[in-house]
């Protein structure tokens, strides 16, 4: 168990709105489809979710998208977890 936080404090407001967000998108369009197109890229990962997972890794890499892909599971299930992380593939080259 980690003690530190993964993400500097005045990031709080906007960690929390971009995983509600993110839990939304979950839930009511999923991460991935079956066809690309509208939301969806031509790899049928979701835009927006995408878009949340790179400015996560700006603000605090590796460690807050992990974190983020566990904590969706816990909200919603291992399946929509792991949906995120393959929709994060790629994402700022590496996860």
């Amino acid at each position: 168990m980690c003690f530190f936080r993964k993400y500097p404090a005045e990031f709080k407001a906007e960690v929390e709105r971009l995983s509600a967000d993110l839990l939304r998108i979950g839930n009511v369009e999923d991460f991935l489809p079956e066809r690309p197109g509208g939301i969806f890229d031509q790899d049928c990962r979701h835009i927006r979710a995408r878009e949340i997972g790179q400015r996560f890794y700006e603000i605090g890499g590796i460690p807050l998208m992990e974190d983020r892909v566990k904590w969706i599971a816990k909200k919603s299930g291992k399946n929509l977890g792991a949906h995120l992380e393959a929709c994060w593939r790629s994402v700022a080259g590496q996860f």
